[in-house]
């Protein structure tokens, strides 16, 4: 009787542990991944990034991108020179000087080509998200979607219990949270830092060359940014499924979960770039700092 007391106090400590973890994580993560899932143009206004480019070309990242115009001037003139005696093939002298010019005023407004990028990613997926809100009578967010799973799988009451097919799921569904909150900060940070190197990816368009650079860099930066459309769509059918207590009803769910997770992935194997998945991500930048195929 003593053994049957004991097993019973430790299975119903570790479920009122677990039960009491993952309302915490309802609780506090669901609205955090709002701010760093759906990216707007506060991005640019919230940070800092403003100051580092430079809001002038007297400063910032600004400055150094206008000395390395007379620094890729200087080596095209060098090029040139030597090719009249190697017989090597180069870039046409009209060809580069229009590039020069064009390619260097828009390297000076890279901070407002970003953010017009930005704006219009923001704006469709804003634009999924009203429809179903409008059609569901419901937010479309994670914030609420909190709120649906909890009317499947509840957790904040005494019959939880992390031994069975719900608790099962519930922990699935909670650790893949975690793994959102990482893939999406990382997924955060990445942008701020695309954003920074923007000049230096339109400047890489004088050259032939380097034009590689620029290519790279806008597959990667459109891929982060549509992440939020994809999830807007997931969330979408996520809302408008008519859920009941049943294990197809769980399991969709958690299909949904790992579409979330899987997001990156599938949006970057669709326009190419940098995966934000922390376990690929280091390995694609290495890759795209070394020649560009990724």
């Amino acid at each position: 009787m003593e053994d049957i007391n004991i097993t019973e106090i430790i299975l119903e400590t570790i479920n009122t542990l677990f039960s009491s973890l993952f309302s915490s994580i309802d609780n506090s993560l669901y609205p955090i991944l709002d701010d760093i899932t759906f990216i707007d143009t506060e991005i640019l206004t919230s940070s800092p990034l403003e100051h580092f480019l430079g809001a002038e070309t007297q400063n910032g990242i600004l400055l150094i991108c206008n000395s390395f115009l007379l620094g890729i001037l200087l080596y095209f003139i060098c090029s040139n020179f030597i090719s009249f005696y190697t017989f090597s093939n180069n870039q046409r002298p009209i060809s580069f000087f229009f590039k020069l010019i064009l390619f260097g005023i828009i390297m000076n407004c890279s901070f407002f080509f970003c953010e017009q990028i930005i704006y219009f990613v923001s704006l469709l997926s804003s634009a999924i998200r009203n429809l179903g809100e409008n059609l569901l009578n419901t937010p479309i967010c994670f914030s609420s979607l909190i709120d649906k799973l909890n009317s499947i799988i509840s957790v904040g009451n005494d019959e939880f219990n992390l031994f069975s097919i719900d608790g099962l799921i519930r922990g699935f569904i909670s650790v893949g949270l975690f793994r959102l909150i990482f893939t999406y900060s990382f997924r955060y940070v990445l942008i701020k830092v695309w954003i920074l190197i923007s000049p230096f990816a339109i400047l890489s368009l004088i050259l032939n060359s380097t034009s590689w650079f620029f290519k790279t860099w806008i597959r990667s930066f459109m891929a982060f940014l549509l992440v939020q459309v994809f999830i807007s769509f997931v969330l979408l059918i996520a809302f408008s499924t008519n859920y009941s207590d049943n294990i197809l009803s769980k399991l969709i769910i958690v299909g949904c979960i790992y579409a979330f997770i899987k997001a990156n992935q599938l949006v970057k194997d669709w326009l190419g770039g940098i995966s934000s998945e922390i376990s690929t991500g280091f390995s694609n930048i290495k890759s795209f700092f070394k020649g560009g195929n990724i």
